[in-house]
This record gives structure tokens, C-alpha cells and sequence, in this order.
């Protein structure tokens, strides 16, 4: 079994977003603390400090480790839209890196702007950008749209991201796309040539909250095969490799993972982490090591994302 380095954890800052997506599953039950813990920067620091202890390399109390082997702990930033809290996420980025972890973010491309681009790069390990379609009704459609009806300009942020690149010669970009029952026939070639990302994640609909959307397994195959150009990097995840096999804190400070049981049924949490400990909320989930690590096998770089 392959080892994934490093061990990644998907802090899901915030459950805001300028976007609607209909398939969006960044939706969190309420907690015994209602406010999320971006809006706390004591208990932000001290969710940074409980998950980089129970998680840092060579931690023989943490389960995994007779399991799974790593020899760093990254980060990933994600939402929501972790963005719409740009003025936070410095503070976030250097405690984080301050106490050992990489640092990676997953953005809808809204907010990047040159001047953003300019601050953060150097900090991130990759750059993740969801983009599910280069057809504007499509994305219109999805949901993909602000309030003021503005779409992602897709070819500003090819050139932010030259700059950004640039700027920090080894931040890696990654591509995420969900394939669902609007965008499942379309034609995404162009566009990953002219991002030209180290990594192409391909996504299947996930029914968590809902069922719309959702596309079969001969649509999301098709997808597939269409871009067989690309490989070398494209990384398909069905519904069955996502389940259980990411580590998720929700943005009330709580593990989580998808319910394999029944579609629309939504998430398991665990007990806070700031109240219980990283342990006792890690022990309280499912988590497949074996799917996880088959995620990280090396693509292109050596390194998953």
C-alpha cells in the first residue's frame, strides 16, 4: 500500500460562499457553539494547535500511524468559500505554518485577484480552483454565478495564476470539476490546456444533501474516456472512493465524514475537537485508510493533493 505524503486535513473554514451551487454539500448541521470558529482566533489558534499535535509525524498515540506512515501534515483550506474571509486567512496561513503544517487552499476562483495572489502564493503548497464548466449558461445553471449575476472569468485567472506561479516557482495548481447532470457531456480539453494544472481532480456528484443533479454511471464514465488526453493527471473519484476516505473538520471545529448508508442522509460528526481533544473526535469517526491512500498514489510531481 502506497503511503501518502503528507498526511492531508480539510479544514472546512466556512460554510458561506458568493456561489449557489444546486449540488453543493458544504452544509453543516448547527452545533453546541453556533458560531464558526473563523470568527474566534483564540479558538481558531487553538484548533490549529490540537490538530497539528495529534497529527504531526511520528505521533505514536494517533491511530494511524500503525497504519498509514507520513513525514509532514498539510493543511487545506476550504469552504465554502474560504476567501470571502481573505482578511482572516494571512493570520490562519502563518500560525498554521508556524507550527509545522504545508498549507494548501481550495478557492472557486472568485476572489483571486493579482493582489490576493500576490499575498498568499508564496505560503501554499497547491492551489486548488473548482471549476465545472467553460460554458456560461452551464454556470448560470450550476449556480456558479454571484449575486450580481457575474461569472468567473476564466482567462483573468489563467493570467493571475501565471503570476502566481511565478511569484512561488513550486506552488502546484489543481483543477476540481464535478461532473453532474449539466456539465457531464461537455468538453473540458481547452481549458486544461490552458491552465496547464499539475493535477485534475474529476469528481462524481455527491448525493449528500440531495440527489439532484446526480448523474449515472455510464455519464460520469463517459466523461472519463473523453479526456483520456489528460491522463496523466486526472485523478476520477466516484462516489464510493469519496466516502470515509477524507479527513474533514467541519467550520464548528468537529470531524466529519459522509454517511455511506443512505444518499440525502448528509453527515456523521463527532464532538467538538476544542471540547473532547483531536483523539477522543478522531475515535468517534470512520475513516477507510486504504482509500485514502489510494488517493495519494504519485501523479506527476510525486506529491497528491
Amino acid at each position: 500500500m502506497h503511503n501518502p505524503t503528507p498526511l492531508v486535513l480539510n479544514w472546512h473554514l466556512t460554510e458561506a460562499c458568493n456561489y449557489r451551487c444546486q449540488y453543493c454539500y458544504a452544509t453543516w448541521d448547527e452545533s453546541t457553539c453556533r458560531r464558526e470558529l473563523i470568527h474566534d482566533p483564540e479558538r481558531t489558534t487553538g484548533l490549529l494547535n490540537e490538530l497539528y499535535q495529534f497529527f504531526r509525524p511520528g505521533n505514536r498515540m494517533n491511530p494511524l500511524a500503525n497504519r498509514l506512515a507520513w513525514s509532514s501534515v498539510r493543511l487545506n483550506l476550504a469552504g465554502g468559500e474560504p476567501l470571502l474571509h481573505a482578511g482572516k486567512l494571512p493570520s490562519i496561513v502563518s500560525q498554521a505554518r508556524g507550527l509545522g503544517f504545508e498549507v494548501s487552499m481550495i478557492s472557486n476562483g472568485s476572489q483571486l485577484n493579482e493582489e490576493l495572489l500576490n499575498q498568499l502564493a508564496p505560503q501554499l503548497t497547491w492551489l486548488g480552483i473548482s471549476i465545472d464548466s467553460v460554458n456560461p449558461a452551464t454556470n448560470r445553471a450550476i449556480g456558479r454565478v454571484d449575486r450580481r449575476s457575474r461569472l468567473l472569468n476564466l482567462e483573468g485567472l489563467a493570467s493571475n495564476l501565471v503570476g502566481a506561479r511565478l511569484s512561488n516557482p513550486g506552488l502546484r495548481i489543481k483543477l476540481n470539476t464535478v461532473v453532474n447532470q449539466l456539465n457531464h457531456g461537455e468538453d473540458l480539453g481547452s481549458l486544461i490546456q490552458c491552465f496547464a494544472p499539475q493535477k485534475w481532480k474529476v469528481l462524481r456528484m455527491l448525493p449528500v444533501v440531495n440527489q439532484h443533479l446526480a448523474v449515472s454511471d455510464e455519464q460520469f464514465a463517459a466523461f472519463v474516456a473523453r479526456h483520456r488526453t489528460f491522463a496523466r493527471i486526472l485523478c476520477a473519484e466516484d462516489n464510493q472512493d469519496m466516502r470515509e476516505s477524507y479527513l474533514m473538520i467541519d467550520p464548528h471545529g468537529r470531524f466529519f465524514q459522509s454517511s455511506p448508508l443512505i444518499a440525502g442522509q448528509g453527515y456523521a460528526y463527532s464532538r467538538p475537537i476544542l471540547e473532547v481533544g483531536a483523539g477522543v473526535a478522531f475515535s468517534e469517526m470512520t475513516f477507510d485508510h486504504e482509500r485514502f491512500s489510494a488517493r495519494y498514489i504519485p501523479v506527476n510531481t510525486g506529491i497528491g493533493a
